[in-house]
């Protein structure tokens, strides 16, 4: 009896020694691979960021005798007649000689620490899909827009794509305007800073939406059909939105990202209402 003991007691230990390996290889595996996704997630996050140091500057709008009037001015009301300004300056020369694609950049105020980054234009909606503005491989692509959309922005919609990454960064935050009601009281607004006009977008829309929507339509001209279509967004916020009177003269850019879910996306969407000459 000791020794048919014996010999099961050594199965078990080898069984569960086995077990015990087999846990360790699966545990080191998910390990390695989510060392490799940290990594390439930082690769992308650190190529846009240096990216930003090379073309990005804030917009300063104090004069030189600013600073002394400080204490008179800090309790003052903005005023409403000043003209509008960008809140950054881009420099597209130092983008260009880095990708010549590059035909704006994006700049979303109550977000502006996560999206603020350069926007392409490529020869179909794959090409940037997974590649960065270096034109290396990285599940976060790069921000760009539909390949039928004209590059000024001046289509009646312009549909403005990127992942919503786990980390935040591309468009993954995107969604906190109808999860943090703050965000959208924070600002309404988002740019698109252009080499020869900045555009400023008011938020009218944010909402789930299916892939094959007509949320994604776009149009040869802004005739009736636009029209409708502009009945329809504003009828389809998740949060409450002050979109006035929308006409077939306004430009739509539409902000589009995935949901996790392959049948559905989140759209944010905003129409032009300021057009400004870059100095």
């Amino acid at each position: 009896m000791s020794g048919k003991n014996k010999k099961k007691r050594t199965f078990a230990d080898v069984l569960l020694t086995l077990i015990l390996v087999a846990a360790i290889g699966v545990f080191c595996f998910a390990g390695v691979k989510l060392g490799k996704i940290y990594l390439e997630y930082k690769a992308g996050s650190d190529e846009y960021s240096d990216l930003a140091d090379l073309a990005v500057t804030t917009n300063d709008t104090e004069d030189s005798g600013a600073k002394e009037r400080d204490i008179v001015d800090m309790e003052a009301a903005p005023d409403p007649n000043a003209p509008v300004k960008a809140p950054i300056k881009v420099d597209f020369d130092a983008l260009r000689a880095v990708n010549e694609d590059v035909i704006g950049w994006i700049y979303v105020e109550a977000l502006a620490d996560t999206i603020n980054y350069p926007v392409v234009h490529g020869k179909d909606n794959d090409e940037y899909l997974h590649m960065t503005y270096h034109r290396n491989y990285n599940f976060a692509g790069t921000i760009f827009i539909d390949c039928a959309n004209n590059t000024d922005f001046n289509d009646c919609n312009t549909l403005v794509y990127g992942h919503n990454m786990k980390n935040g960064s591309m468009f993954g935050l995107l969604k906190r305007f109808v999860s943090t009601e703050k965000t959208y009281e924070d600002s309404k607004y988002f740019w698109i800073l252009t080499p020869t006009k900045n555009y400023r977008y008011e938020i009218i829309a944010a909402y789930t939406t299916g892939v094959t929507s007509d949320t994604y339509t776009l149009f040869d001209n802004p005739g009736e059909k636009f029209e409708d279509y502009l009945r329809k967004i504003s009828t389809r916020s998740e949060i409450k939105t002050t979109p006035g009177d929308l006409t077939i003269d306004d430009r739509i850019v539409t902000l589009s990202t995935c949901t996790g879910n392959y049948a559905t996306r989140f759209v944010v969407q905003g129409k032009r209402v300021d057009e400004v000459d870059v100095e």
